[in-house]
């Protein structure tokens, strides 16, 4: 490395804004990733520069988080929101920003970490602009999450994703996996070829866990012996929500008047979100569950980790997850999770241990699950217990920015290999 690009690293993250509000539509894992990931960073000394695109007029171009951390908007396309699978005809012009802010401001990156298909391929072209390294970070795979919807809702983009993310790998410098399930679908259904190193996710055990279960009930106003069930996460059918609504219906526990759930996520009316929390009430009314059932809404940073806290159990029910944010908060903070048994939430959790698994989609599997916890306090405390010490051993963000730094670095000293030529040359039409 040299002087002037010593230590700064360039965050790409084109529809995933490390400095929106988290809970909103297009807000979830990625938006936390890269925001805590680029500050951790920021922390042992890295100029970190997040790159992302604006969606109003009302954004401010540059957030500055902290010292040597900040967020960076460009518009490329229409200032307003697009949804992620309409954004790839933007990218070039998302490109030709990147540059001439690059150019005016006199920076220099020798690496770029790219987040999402989308901005794999920004990193791809850049590396042919400007001669940088590359390592990409996922957080979901074309392959999986077509094989879990529909054909119909299959998007018109489908197959350039799964193109671009098969080349991507193959040319990356390096691919971080948050999970051995996830580096074993790379390998299984995107291609064998490629440098994977498996580095998870984190979360802040400063913050989640620092408020104790007696204490958050009463900020929320719930009784002591209330059984709470939550689920925190977005609005979207791949999440799972229907499942957990039809297994508490099912749950020996329902009519319960100690039952609660709680639903916390962002929505807006008309938009994806919106539309799909109007069907989740509708099974609520129609499986008459609506008087335990609580929408909190968007749960801010601020408050998340009193829901928590407060919960006897966490349900996170998504048909896919490549690592599960939720789960390790919610263990950080002493709560067993109920999850899917899929990508990285088998890694997260470990069944009988901190949590239970059950089969994506298996309503019954679910109440199960729910009644065998519920139904035990002195085992549900213990799964909670061992859940926060997993999470402060295995997974907090300083030790998942200390792996990025080494693998940065190593990068850096390494030569510029010659990059193949492509089969094919992928563009937006």
């Amino acid at each position: 490395m040299n002087s002037k690009t010593e230590r700064r690293i360039a965050l790409i993250s084109v529809h995933g804004d490390p400095a929106i509000e988290f809970g909103k539509e297009e807000a979830g894992g990625q938006n936390v990733y890269v925001r805590n990931v680029g500050e951790a960073l920021a922390r042992l000394g890295w100029q970190v520069d997040m790159y992302t695109r604006r969606v109003s007029a009302a954004q401010e171009e540059i957030v500055q988080h902290m010292p040597n951390c900040r967020t960076i908007r460009f518009s490329a396309g229409p200032l307003e929101f697009v949804p992620r699978d309409e954004l790839f005809g933007y990218l070039p012009e998302f490109i030709e920003k990147f540059l001439k802010f690059q150019q005016e401001n006199g920076l220099t990156y020798e690496l770029v970490h790219t987040n999402y298909w989308l901005s794999s391929w920004v990193g791809m072209q850049l590396k042919k602009k400007i001669g940088c390294k590359q390592v990409h970070t996922y957080h979901s795979l074309g392959a999986v999450k077509y094989a879990t919807i529909d054909q119909k809702d299959i998007p018109p983009i489908a197959a350039n994703r799964l193109d671009v993310e098969c080349q991507l790998l193959e040319t990356a410098e390096r691919v971080v996996a948050t999970s051995p399930q996830e580096k074993a679908h790379m390998r299984q259904l995107v291609s064998t070829k490629g440098n994977i190193d498996i580095i998870p996710c984190g979360t802040d055990i400063q913050r989640f866990g620092s408020v104790g279960r007696d204490e958050a009930r009463a900020a929320l106003g719930i009784d002591s012996d209330a059984k709470l069930v939550l689920y925190v996460g977005r609005f979207d059918p791949r999440k799972g929500i229907e499942t957990l609504v039809r297994a508490l219906r099912e749950s020996k526990f329902y009519g319960d008047e100690k039952l609660r759930v709680i639903i916390g996520g962002g929505s807006v009316p008309g938009q994806s979100d919106g539309i799909e929390r109007d069907r989740i009430e509708a099974i609520v009314d129609e499986l008459g569950l609506r008087s335990i059932t609580t929408f909190a809404g968007r749960l801010s940073q601020e408050v998340l980790p009193t829901y928590y806290a407060a919960a006897d159990i966490c349900v996170v029910p998504s048909h896919y997850e490549p690592f599960g944010l939720v789960a390790i908060e919610a263990m950080a903070s002493g709560t067993p999770v109920i999850a899917s048994d899929v990508g990285g939430l088998q890694f997260t959790v470990v069944p009988e241990q901190t949590g239970l698994l059950a089969p994506p989609q298996d309503v019954p599997a679910f109440a199960l699950s729910i009644d065998r916890i519920l139904e035990n306090p002195e085992w549900r405390a213990k799964l909670g217990a061992a859940a926060k010490v997993r999470v402060q051993k295995k997974f907090s963000w300083d030790g998942v920015a200390e792996q990025l730094s080494e693998l940065y670095i190593d990068l850096m000293e390494q030569p510029v290999p010659v990059a193949p030529v492509p089969e094919k040359e992928l563009a937006p039409a």
